[in-house]
């Protein structure tokens, strides 16, 4: 997707924002831990009008919490197949899946990683899904994995440091 910005950003969460643990108290509530490096990679993808999409198999509040945080818009949780649910969302948005691009870390994700113009997945994610995807991030996942993605889309487009000039 170089040369092109996508229309539209999808991520995972869990693998991807979180560091894929789950923490349980002995309550029983779980807890997820976010990296807010993440965060400037909404804030960055906004600046251009990119909308941002999250797409998680897990059905948790927290996420919903986290989303509604970052102004995400488009927050889909408990998602069976992330293809039918990204082909949707490209209709109501007038868009290809060949305009989105992706990032995930397991073989849920794989699919929808196949299917799109640009895909990604963090640096700690299973060799086989590494090798099926156009970049693979030095962060791990829960540690910056999709700052570091949008960064590089940006980058390769000439806008990241223009980007980065607005908060300076």
């Amino acid at each position: 997707m170089i040369g092109m910005l996508p229309k539209l950003v999808i991520t995972d969460i869990d693998g991807v924002w979180t560091d894929g643990g789950m923490y349980y108290t002995a309550e029983g509530d779980v807890m997820k831990r976010f990296s807010v490096k993440d965060g400037w990679g909404v804030i960055f993808l906004r600046e251009l009008d990119i909308p941002v999409a999250i797409m998680t198999g897990e059905d948790t509040q927290i996420v919903r919490k986290r989303a509604d945080k970052l102004k995400i818009n488009y927050c889909y949780l408990g998602v069976k197949d992330k293809v039918a649910q990204a082909e949707e969302l490209c209709r109501e948005l007038g868009i290809s899946l060949g305009e989105v691009a992706f990032i995930g870390d397991d073989l849920n994700d794989l699919p929808l990683l196949r299917l799109v113009g640009y895909s990604a997945s963090p640096g700690n994610t299973p060799e086989y899904i590494k090798r099926e995807v156009k970049y693979v991030t030095t962060a791990h996942g829960g540690y910056g994995a999709f700052r570091e993605f949008v960064e590089k889309l940006l980058a390769d487009n000439g806008r990241l440091q223009t980007v980065i000039e607005r908060f300076l």
